[in-house]
């Protein structure tokens, strides 16, 4: 399907909680072309589009990468990180670009490319008490460059599936509460959540809902799974 018609990835404005992304990795099959609907989507009705990837070098190319920020300037599209939705900016077309998991290196070898664009974007970091000392501080100065880090769970668990195990209770116990701990710990001011895999429950977003002002699903541009996005 064209990124263009999945309407959940498109943000208006309208307050919501949950919001979802479109993966840009390569194993996600979104085309050159659809992407770029995309962003003329976003650019012709005044939307921000939401887009997210891993491993940049490895899961997605720089080239990709630099043909979405590319894009995006193209068209006049702001840049958006998650803590803005959280802090209710006034939407314009836009783009929130979003990077999952642990690729501190490789996201901190793009630094050059989101200045050159003047782009903001946010990381959604997993397994961060795991993380070396090299890349703890690469996340303190991607912080410092205005990029958002937000918490992305401790062990990158599939959500719905630990709570039917475990319960609810325990997946925050476990894997949201210490993930949102730690990053503030080391300073990081924690707006935003993502699910891994974009697996979720309305129970469990009412639950997240009282510890952050964002969540961030996913949608996909093909038919691959039943998509958790709530819209």
């Amino acid at each position: 399907a064209d990124i263009a018609d999945r309407d959940g990835v498109f943000y208006d404005g309208d307050h919501r909680l949950v919001h979802c992304g479109v993966d840009l990795d390569t194993t996600a099959r979104a085309t050159t072309a659809s992407i770029d609907a995309g962003l003329d989507r976003a650019r012709d009705r005044g939307e921000v589009i939401e887009l997210y990837a891993h491993n940049p070098g490895v899961s997605v190319p720089i080239e990709r990468i630099e043909h979405v920020l590319a894009g995006a300037r193209a068209r006049g599209l702001a840049f958006y990180s998650y803590r803005d939705f959280a802090d209710d900016r006034p939407v314009t077309a836009g783009l929130a670009l979003s990077f999952d998991d642990t690729f501190v290196p490789a996201w901190v070898g793009l630094r050059p490319l989101f200045a050159q664009y003047g782009a903001t974007v946010t990381f959604f970091v997993s397994r961060y008490a795991a993380l070396d000392d090299d890349a703890h501080a690469g996340l303190q100065q991607l912080a410092a460059d205005g990029h958002g880090v937000e918490p992305h769970t401790v062990r990158h668990m599939r959500a719905p599936a630990y709570v039917e195990q475990f319960g609810i209770d325990a997946y925050l116990r476990d894997e949201l509460d210490p993930s949102i701990e730690v990053l503030e710990a080391a300073g990081f001011e924690v707006r935003a959540f993502a699910y891994p895999f974009g697996a979720r429950t309305g129970e469990l977003d009412a639950a997240i809902a009282k510890r952050v002002s964002v969540i961030r699903s996913v949608d996909y541009a093909y038919a691959f799974a039943d998509s958790p996005c709530p819209r």
